[in-house]
């Protein structure tokens, strides 16, 4: 996976483990997290689905609705200042990040979003406790 320069980069880049748990594996690992620890931000917190299988019509219903954005991030918490998270595995070679979720980062950092990708599930949630501290100076 090719890190853009533009989104801040959390976890081990140069991480290397053919084994490493599936980023699937991560994202439920931080909502598990986030449920124990941060009951309040778990209640709000999403995770936009936007891959699997549809029907053209369904797509079309579902886009024309706002529901699907290729781009979308993993983790999403609106709160005063939005947390936007891409997960991906903790080894990123073994990982791929589209232009679409890199634009979504981007566009949600331009509007003021704290936006990153972290490298597996103790990464984002070191994003998360960065993020707890520009709450705490709002």
């Amino acid at each position: 996976m090719r890190l853009p320069k533009t989104i801040k980069i959390y976890g081990d880049i140069h991480y290397r483990n053919k084994d490493c748990r599936q980023e699937s594996t991560e994202q439920k690992e931080f909502f598990a997290m986030l449920k124990e620890l941060r009951p309040a931000y778990y209640k709000v917190a999403i995770h936009p689905k936007n891959e699997g299988k549809r029907s053209y019509q369904s797509a079309a219903i579902e886009s024309d609705q706002g529901a699907l954005n290729k781009g979308a991030s993993d983790i999403v918490i609106p709160a005063a200042i939005a947390f936007i998270c891409e997960m991906k595995r903790i080894d990123h070679t073994l990982s791929t990040i589209s232009k679409d979720q890199i634009e979504y980062l981007e566009s949600g950092q331009e509007l003021g979003a704290f936006a990153c990708i972290a490298l597996g599930s103790n990464a984002a949630w070191q994003a998360l406790l960065d993020w707890e501290k520009l709450l705490s100076n709002k």
